[in-house]
């Protein structure tokens, strides 16, 4: 099978995967685990695979091509909060232990989950904000879906377009999911190994400059955040 090539790897919990791109063929698989929402639990596995480059809490798969490419979102961020400390331009490295309280909601799910992925890279380190990638929001529904009526973590990785992806697997409420999976991801931080430290990795890659999040409502709440140029 022709694929792009990546080194990846799964993260136990809210799983990781993701990696560089080169165009050769290449198959390979790999094993991801699942955490509740309410367990906390940021444990990683370190296996790797080479496939197309997600990272999330959950898997990729490139074999599909982008169906969703298109329209954006501008999103805006206010700088007073985080006072002088951005004057100088994005940090090297996330302010330690910033854990910014979560913004009132907006009443818009995804686009909650977009301002704080945003308020983490703009209060944490000063990084500018990605926009919300709108075109690929129902697709990304469908994919967290589908991911968790059966296909697991990462199972349907790639159906949208996306380059990386971060998942939150069947936590117990949104709220859980903006306040918790996504400070949990945050809070990985920079370093390595991949597997300890991807989902930060995903949310602050300089390569990425949208992001686009489902959900699904099946039990629990899943959702996926795909990152892509």
């Amino acid at each position: 099978m022709r694929i792009q090539a990546l080194l990846a790897v799964s993260c136990l919990a809210l799983g990781c995967y993701a990696g560089t791109e080169d165009d050769v063929a290449t198959d390979g698989t790999d094993d991801v685990s699942t955490m509740s929402g309410d367990s906390g639990d940021t444990t990683t596995d370190g296996s790797t695979m080479t496939d197309t480059g997600t990272t999330d809490m959950g898997t990729t798969d490139t074999s599909t091509t982008d169906t969703t490419t298109g329209t954006t979102t501008d999103t805006t961020t206010d700088s007073s909060d985080t006072g002088s400390e951005c004057q100088g331009g994005p940090l090297d490295a996330p302010i330690p232990g910033c854990a910014p309280a979560a913004l009132p909601s907006t009443g818009d799910i995804h686009q909650d989950c977009v301002d704080r992925i945003n308020q983490f890279r703009w209060e944490c380190q000063c990084l500018p904000p990605l926009a919300r990638w709108t075109a690929a929001e129902d697709c990304t529904n469908q994919q967290s879906s589908d991911d968790q009526n059966g296909g697991g973590p990462h199972g349907n990785f790639g159906a949208c377009g996306e380059n990386a992806q971060n998942t939150c697997p069947n936590w117990g409420s949104e709220q859980q999911i903006i306040s918790g999976c996504l400070q949990q991801m945050w809070d990985e931080g920079p370093g390595d190994p991949f597997s300890e430290h991807g989902h930060y990795i995903n949310m602050t890659n300089p390569n990425y400059s949208k992001v686009a999040c489902g959900f699904s409502y099946d039990g629990g709440v899943w959702s996926n955040q795909n990152f892509a140029p």
